[in-house]
């Protein structure tokens, strides 16, 4: 990190403002750091591992970051910088896109070794990462929701069609053999996908040293004062601007030792977890999505994405209107459109039909997983403790999980030594991680479904009453 950080320095990367007058700089000396002005390293094992924590209080809208276009690591770059890369994706690039150009130039700086001017960058990057793509059947079917598993499916099926079409370019390149195979491709689609900053001249975007530590922080409904809407509008996270630079701003107000996290969009856990490779246990844009018949989705003009269930349990706004049009009978939807489109509710029996069903529909979707929340909750302690366990199978047969163990070791072809008490293997170890993030996206979908159960339980009850009291 600490070279990372000082060859960073070298290429002009910096925490602090630039000087008005770079030219008149009085120090000849190569800075140690890039950071350490706004920004230090740190480590948050509760909330993204390794990031980027404020050096001192910082304001919401400050300049926290700067790196220069010299030090982003783009497809241009790479080929003004290699000819002979510029001149055969330049034969190539009608039948590729520029996310498969940008994982070519990746790879072809990795093959260069030390030769390459990003080998210090690109020697601390992630040996492994744990998107979607990234999952093996075992870790697939572990989602359990088939919605799930086909984003899983279809994620991996897309990079190996990528691959697929790249290869040729690859070895015309002569890349090595370690280069040439899916496990090197998708590594690079993983840095790219998790890592990249968006350009406004290269939709695949750039990889930003430095810059790609900090965490990600969800948007959400935050409001501003009035006079602050100038500000925010101009740049809240970040974004390459006219001083032919990345800058990155503060999102909000931050205490000196906290981490400072950057916004990289709204995206719901399923969705985090396929493009980067972790999900949120509060995630204020996760949807819940159950299966809808074709009869609901087509009534009214409200999009399928748009119907959905709230973390906590309340249907989304679209999702109420198109089920309370939809119980409604053919000859009183017209009548009755303007007053749903408001979001009003019909009648006490139309919003205790439309509570029932839903309640009858989560439970149904709970009831055809295999596994419960409860189950789920005690899986993801046990596979906390047997990541780090020191006694493997002393753990693995108090826990009470042998059964799951033992179809997880036999996916691998793996097999527990007697003799041998003592961690797992490397592979085994990240299958471990992976395992555990598709059990914590169940396990929140269920609970949601749960949650919603008992909300339209509650409304359910309050309307008999409310009827019984007329």
């Amino acid at each position: 990190m600490e070279a990372l950080l000082r060859w960073a320095a070298e290429l002009g990367v910096s925490d602090s403002p630039p000087p008005p007058f770079p030219s008149c700089s009085s120090s000849s000396s190569s800075p140690s750091s890039c950071i350490g002005r706004s920004l230090v390293v740190a480590d948050f094992p509760d909330a993204g591992g390794r990031g980027l924590a404020a050096a001192r209080d910082l304001r919401r809208g400050e300049l926290v970051l700067r790196v220069p276009r010299a030090a982003l690591l783009t497809s241009d770059r790479v080929m003004a910088d290699d000819p002979r890369v510029a001149a055969c994706v330049s034969a190539h690039r009608p039948r590729l896109s520029s996310v498969q150009i940008l994982i070519v130039c990746l790879l072809a700086e990795v093959g260069k070794g030390r030769n390459s001017i990003w080998y210090t960058y690109l020697s601390q990057l992630p040996s492994y990462y744990t998107i979607l793509a990234a999952f093996n059947d075992f870790e697939v079917e572990a989602l359990q929701v088939d919605d799930a598993i086909w984003v899983a499916q279809k994620a991996n099926s897309a990079i190996k069609s990528d691959w697929e079409g790249a290869t040729p370019l690859m070895k015309e390149l002569e890349f090595k053999p370690k280069l040439l195979v899916f496990k090197s491709w998708l590594w690079a689609f993983a840095t790219v996908s998790s890592r990249t900053l968006h350009i406004a001249w290269d939709e695949a975007g750039c990889l930003c040293p430095v810059g790609d530590l900090f965490n990600y922080a969800a948007p959400d409904d935050t409001s501003f004062e009035e006079e602050d809407i100038a500000e925010v509008e101009r740049l809240t996270d970040g974004g390459y601007e006219d001083s032919n630079a990345y800058c990155l701003y503060a999102r909000t107000n931050y205490k000196k030792g906290e981490q400072v996290l950057l916004g990289y969009g709204t995206y719901t856990n399923l969705e985090l977890l396929e493009h980067y490779g972790f999900l949120l246990s509060e995630n204020p844009n996760e949807k819940t999505f159950i299966q809808l018949d074709v009869d609901i989705c087509s009534t009214g003009a409200w999009p399928k994405d748009s119907l959905y269930i709230h973390p906590n349990g309340h249907p989304s706004f679209a999702l109420l209107c198109a089920l309370r049009l939809w119980a409604t009978p053919a000859n009183h939807k017209k009548a009755v459109s303007h007053q749903i489109y408001s979001g009003s509710m019909l009648s006490t029996e139309n919003e205790m039909e439309i509570m029932k069903w839903l309640i009858n529909k989560c439970e149904g979707a709970l009831q055809q997983l295999p596994t419960t929340v409860e189950f789920d909750e005690s899986l993801l302690i046990f596979l906390c403790k047997i990541q780090s366990s020191t006694n493997c199978r002393t753990d693995v047969k108090q826990s009470g999980f042998e059964q799951e163990f033992a179809a997880f070791l036999r996916f691998h072809r793996f097999e527990l030594d007697c003799s041998d008490n003592g961690q797992l293997p490397a592979h085994l170890l990240r299958s471990l991680e992976r395992w555990e993030l598709a059990v914590q996206w169940r396990c929140s979908y269920k609970k949601t479904l749960k949650k919603c159960v008992l909300y339209c339980e509650t409304l359910v009850h309050e309307l008999a009453l409310h009827l019984n009291q007329q």
